[in-house]
C-alpha cells in the first residue's frame, strides 16, 4: 500500500489498511470510514446502513459486482472503478492465448516432452493471414486486441451494438453476431458481463466452425462452461483459452481441466508490475479528487454528494 499511502499523505489524508471481506468484518473493522478502497470486500446495504459516514467507494479494477450499486444510490454514496488500467496486459494475454491455440503450442509442448518427436499431431495448422478473428466487444481492450491481431495478418470481424467507428481502425469489419460465429476461426470475448451472461451457450457453439477456438479474458459467466465442456468433448470446436470462470477460484475436479486443448489462467490477464502500480495510483488519485470536491474521473453511479 506504499503508493496509496504516499498519495494520501501528500494530500493530508489519514489512511488505514483493514483486512476485511465479509459484511460483518467490514463493519467491525471500519466503523467510521468515509472512503473505502476495496478489492474483494463486499459492500452491501447492510454495510452502508451500519457505516453512515461512508461517502465514497473506489473499486480496485473494472468490475463492481461486490458493491450494491442500488443501495449506494439510495444512501447517496459515490461508487467509482478504474476501467482503463492494464488494457495492454489484457489484450496481450488474449493475443498470447490466440497464438498458442492456433499454433497448438501447449499440446505440442506436452507431446514433445513425452519424447514424441512428430509434428503430425498438430495437423492441421493454417496460416494466420488465411484466418478470421472475431472480436465480441470493441471497448478499450477489444480495440487493443484488434491492433495486435491485425499486425499478424488476421482478417478481423467485430460485433458490438454500441461501437462507433474509430479512425485508423477501418481494418475491423463490423458484422452481426451470427455472422461472426459462423465465419470466425477464433473468437475473443471483450464485453461486460452485464446483459451478456451465457452469451456463448450450446446454440452458439453449434454455429461455430469446427476448427474455431474461443478466448475469454473478460468476465466469467459470459461463456456457459457446461456447454463449452460439451463442445470440446464432442470436438465441435478446436480449443479454448480462459482467464476467468463462472466460479473463482476454479474448483478441484472441474471437468474442463481434462481437455488438452484448453488453456486456463487464474484471472491474471490484468497483471504486470506496471499495471499493478497504475491501478493503485489511479484508485488513490480518485479518492483525493473526491475529497477536494473535484469531479471524479471514473463514476459508476450518479450519487449526489453526502454532506
Amino acid at each position: 500500500m506504499n503508493i496509496e499511502k504516499k498519495i494520501f499523505e501528500e494530500a493530508g489524508l489519514s489512511f488505514e489498511h483493514c483486512k476485511a471481506v465479509t459484511e460483518d468484518e467490514v463493519i467491525r473493522s471500519c466503523p467510521d470510514g468515509e472512503i473505502f478502497l476495496v478489492q474483494y470486500a463486499h459492500i452491501t446495504e447492510k454495510v452502508m446502513e451500519n457505516i453512515p459516514s461512508l461517502k465514497l467507494i473506489v473499486r480496485y479494477g473494472v468490475g463492481v459486482d461486490t458493491v450494491d450499486l442500488e443501495a449506494a444510490a439510495r444512501h447517496g454514496i459515490q461508487v467509482c472503478n478504474v476501467p482503463d488500467y492494464g488494457m495492454n496486459e489484457v489484450a496481450d494475454q488474449a493475443a498470447a492465448m490466440l497464438l498458442a491455440l492456433k499454433r497448438k503450442l501447449t499440446v505440442m509442448n506436452r507431446y514433445t516432452r513425452e519424447e514424441k518427436w512428430d509434428y503430425t499431431k498438430a495437423i492441421p495448422i493454417h496460416r494466420f493471414s488465411e484466418q478470421t478473428v472475431g472480436i465480441v466487444g470493441l471497448g478499450r481492450i477489444g480495440r487493443c486486441f484488434a491492433s495486435r491481431v491485425h499486425a499478424f495478418g488476421f482478417r478481423i470481424l467485430g460485433y458490438d451494438p454500441v461501437y462507433k467507428e474509430i479512425p485508423g481502425m477501418d481494418y475491423i469489419q463490423m458484422t452481426d453476431f451470427g455472422t461472426l460465429l459462423e465465419e470466425s476461426d477464433a473468437i475473443s470475448v471483450h464485453c461486460p458481463a452485464d446483459g451478456n451472461r451465457n452469451l456463448f451457450a450450446e446454440a452458439q457453439f453449434r454455429r461455430m466452425k469446427k476448427e474455431a477456438v474461443i478466448i475469454n479474458v473478460s468476465r466469467g459467466g459470459i461463456i456457459n462452461e457446461r456447454a463449452l465442456d460439451q463442445a470440446l468433448s464432442e470436438e465441435r470446436i478446436a480449443g479454448a483459452g480462459l482467464d476467468c470462470l463462472e466460479k473463482e477460484p476454479m474448483e478441484a475436479g472441474n471437468p474442463l481441466l481434462r481437455h488438452e486443448n484448453l488453456i486456463v489462467t487464474p484471472h491474471m490477464a490484468w497483471y504486470s508490475e506496471e499495471a499493478a502500480k497504475e491501478l493503485k495510483r489511479k484508485v488513490a488519485e480518485e479518492a483525493v479528487r473526491f475529497v477536494k470536491g473535484e469531479a471524479v474521473r471514473y463514476p459508476v453511479n450518479q450519487a449526489g454528494r453526502k454532506k
